[in-house]
C-alpha cells in the first residue's frame, strides 16, 4: 500500500515539477531570441544605472526601450541611440528626412552605405523617409543632419553615451514635477510618494512597474495614446522576464548572462 502510495506521489511531483518548468518556460519565451538578449546585455547596466540615480523602475524602461526601437533593429534608434523614441525639443536636434533603402533580403530599412553595396540594386527599394521628430543623439557635428549615419553601429562608446543620453532625458525632461504633461508629472509624484514610503526597493516591484507603464502610455496626452500601448509593454517585461531580470542582478548580484538563463 505505502509503495503504490509513494509511487503516485511521485508521479504527482514529476507532473507539477513539468507543468512549473513549461509554465515558466512559456512566461520567459522573448529570452530564447538572440536579439532580444544582445539588446537588454549592451542596455541593462546603464537603464539600471539611470533608474537608481533618478528613481525610475528599471524593468518598464527596458521594456519600452524594447518595444519603442523594435529591440535596437529600428532605423531611428540605430542612427540616433533614441531607444525611447523621444520627441525633439525646440533645442534639440532632431533627425532629418532621409532617403534610405528597403532590403527585402534583410526585411529592413538600411542606412550603412558598405550594407547597402552589398546588397545590391536588384534587393533595395528606395524611399523618402520623413522628418522622424525625434531627437537625435549623434554628437556635433552629425546630429541633425544626413552624414555618418553609420556613425553608432561602428563606434559601440559612442552608442553607449547616445543612449545613456536619450534615457537621462527621459529621467530629467519627460517624468518630471515640472512636466506639462499631466501623466508624467503624475507619474513622478506618484514615484516620489513610493520612494518616500518604501525606498527604492519599491521600484523593483511588479506590480510599480506595470502601473507605471499605464500612467505614463494608453490614454490621451501620453507618452503614446494608443490603447493597445501599455498592453505590447507589459507583454515585453513579462515574456522577457524583465522584472526577475532587474532583481536579480540588483539585489542577488548576478551577472546578466547568469540572471538572463535563470528560469
Amino acid at each position: 500500500m505505502f509503495k503504490k502510495w509513494f509511487k503516485v506521489y511521485l508521479v504527482a511531483v514529476a507532473t507539477c515539477l513539468f507543468s512549473y518548468s513549461v509554465w515558466s518556460a512559456d512566461q520567459l519565451s522573448f529570452r530564447k531570441y538572440q536579439h532580444v538578449k544582445a539588446f537588454y546585455e549592451e542596455i541593462t547596466p546603464t537603464v539600471l544605472e539611470v533608474s537608481e540615480k533618478y528613481q525610475l523602475p528599471a524593468a518598464a524602461i527596458l521594456a519600452i526601450a524594447g518595444l519603442e526601437s523594435g529591440y535596437g533593429s529600428g532605423y531611428v534608434s540605430q542612427v540616433t541611440g533614441n531607444i525611447l523614441s523621444l520627441g525633439a525639443f525646440s533645442s534639440d536636434k532632431e533627425l532629418p528626412p532621409l532617403y534610405l533603402p528597403y532590403s527585402s533580403a534583410l526585411k529592413k530599412v538600411v542606412f550603412d552605405p558598405v550594407i547597402i553595396k552589398q546588397q545590391g540594386d536588384a534587393d533595395l527599394k528606395w524611399k523618402q523617409r520623413p522628418k522622424s521628430l525625434k531627437r537625435d543623439y549623434r554628437p556635433s557635428p552629425y546630429a541633425g543632419t544626413t552624414k555618418n549615419l553609420e556613425l553608432l553601429s561602428y563606434n559601440k562608446k559612442m552608442k553607449s553615451k547616445a543612449r545613456k543620453a536619450n534615457l537621462e532625458d527621459f529621467a530629467t525632461r519627460w517624468i518630471v514635477v515640472t512636466s506639462k504633461v499631466d501623466a508624467f508629472r503624475g507619474a513622478r509624484l506618484w514615484l516620489d510618494k513610493i520612494v518616500l514610503k518604501n525606498g527604492t526597493s519599491g521600484l523593483y516591484n511588479k506590480a510599480i512597474n506595470n502601473d507605471f507603464i499605464g500612467k505614463i502610455g494608453g490614454h490621451p496626452r501620453s507618452f503614446n495614446h494608443r490603447e493597445t500601448w501599455p498592453k505590447k509593454v507589459k507583454l515585453i517585461m513579462r515574456k522577457a522576464g524583465l522584472v526577475t531580470l532587474v532583481n536579480d542582478i540588483k539585489n542577488n548580484g548576478l551577472s546578466f548572462n547568469e540572471a538572463w538563463k535563470k528560469l
